[in-house]
């Protein structure tokens, strides 16, 4: 877990995160002023085992693609952020169908041997590369499209169960670019793990119904009681309900940053993540 001078409870956001995307009222200045000092402490360094074990710092250590725990690696990060992905190609102005063998197939490609030699050393955010890498791979298969040259890869794995047109279709009929839907699709996919390894967390221990109490405090949701209702309803004194809202949003806040660092290398692009990602939920 990092650890920073930012001593105060990190976590400020007023996030509502629900299936289909995020619906942010708020981004209080306590998370602005973590995204502006924790990740370029001198204690978290580039070469600090934190950012050597990272999903995507294995991934990039492998280079050649021989090591198992860098294709496991990849595909955890694809198989958790591709909806963004697929979001991007149906925004581009795609047919669902189009949209979904497009994805299929981008996936199938990153996750051969073959690809792992354009990964550069040298680091970079996993977002940013897959970007780059879907729009090289979208101008490769227009060019063979036209060819009239069939893809034999094999689907990496298939997105048929998970219905991804279900979920576009709630997306705003508004003017966002394809990049600004792929970000803002990425923040919310970034908060649903978050909140779900919490939500998880707390079933584990017994607590799953405390979490559904409590929950809303951690998001600002309208929904939320009165410190002195959740009490009675929890059979606590308003105190230990006060503690208990604090310890949920601390454990939130290491959460988050535990999920950003799997896609990065380094303290200063985790530091670039969090201010991105407060840019993509003030909106």
């Amino acid at each position: 877990m990092f650890h920073t001078r930012v001593n105060r409870d990190p976590v400020g956001v007023l996030i509502r995160v629900g299936t289909f995307g995020v619906q942010c009222a708020h981004v209080s200045a306590r998370l602005r002023r973590m995204a502006g000092t924790g990740f370029s402490d001198d204690a978290v360094s580039h070469s600090s085992p934190l950012f050597q074990t990272t999903h995507w710092s294995v991934v990039l250590a492998a280079g050649d693609g021989d090591s198992p725990q860098a294709a496991d690696a990849l595909e955890k990060l694809c198989r958790t952020y591709w909806y963004p992905l697929y979001a991007y190609v149906r925004r581009k102005g795609h047919a669902a169908q189009d949209a979904q063998d497009m994805t299929q197939g981008f996936f199938a490609h990153l996750l051969g041997k073959q690809a792992f030699g354009q990964l550069e050393r040298e680091g970079g955010k996993f977002r940013s590369f897959l970007l780059t890498a879907l729009n090289h791979y979208l101008v490769n298969e227009w060019a063979r499209r036209n060819a009239g040259k069939r893809d034999e890869r094999q689907v990496a794995f298939s997105l048929d169960e998970l219905d991804p047109e279900s979920r576009y279709r709630f997306e705003p009929a508004d003017a966002a670019t394809p990049e600004s839907l792929f970000d803002r699709q990425w923040a919310a996919t970034l908060l649903d793990q978050v909140m779900n390894r919490l939500r998880n967390e707390y079933a584990s221990e017994g607590k799953a119904d405390m979490f559904q109490r409590l929950q809303p405090c951690l998001t600002g949701a309208e929904a939320m009681l009165p410190y002195a209702e959740l009490a009675t309803q929890l059979g606590r004194t308003e105190n230990a309900v006060k503690m208990a809202v604090h310890r949920l949003r601390k454990r939130y806040g290491e959460l988050l940053r535990a999920e950003i660092v799997q896609t990065v290398t380094s303290p200063q692009e985790a530091e670039e993540e969090i201010r991105h990602l407060i840019a993509m939920t003030a909106r």
